[in-house]
């Protein structure tokens, strides 16, 4: 095969065994309120950090952004599961982080009653017993359909 077409193909052929896979969706909860459910299937034998870590010397924490807009406020911090937490000799310090699944959830107060899309982004990192990828980041784009605000 010519150097340039495998280097195309290379290029375009899709991560058929991605070590994180995400899945993104907004549900309505009470009063009108709204919550972004982000959640990270991970590749069994690989961890993802926790969005608190001890110090800034060791791996990057999981950062959620969302894109700011007038069409919703976030209210209350960001949920995140009960991470794990161990001395890691590789960093020297204690981590935190989730391994299977991890599902964070940002709740969020509509501005209104009309559609509208939320976009975002999630910057992490992953690492097994071995050795660490560089940090990720992955963007989501969410329409949220009409609704209509309870009392």
């Amino acid at each position: 095969m010519h150097p340039i077409l495998l280097l195309a193909a290379l290029l375009t052929a899709p991560n058929a065994d991605p070590v994180v896979a995400w899945k993104f969706k907004v549900v309505s909860i009470d009063q009108g309120l709204m919550a972004v459910e982000l959640i990270a299937t991970i590749q069994e034998g690989w961890h993802m950090y926790s969005t608190t870590l001890a110090n800034d010397d060791g791996p990057v924490p999981t950062t959620i952004h969302f894109t700011a807009s007038d069409s919703y406020k976030l209210i209350s911090p960001l949920v995140e599961p009960t991470p794990e937490e161990v001395y890691d000799p590789n960093f020297s310090m204690q981590v935190r982080y989730h391994s299977n699944t991890a599902r964070f959830i940002q709740r969020l107060e509509p501005k209104g009653t009309g559609s509208f899309v939320l976009k975002g982004e999630v910057e992490y990192m992953v690492c097994n017993d071995k050795t660490c990828l560089p940090p990720t980041t992955v963007s989501f784009v969410l329409d949220v359909p009409d609704r209509e605000l309870k009392p």
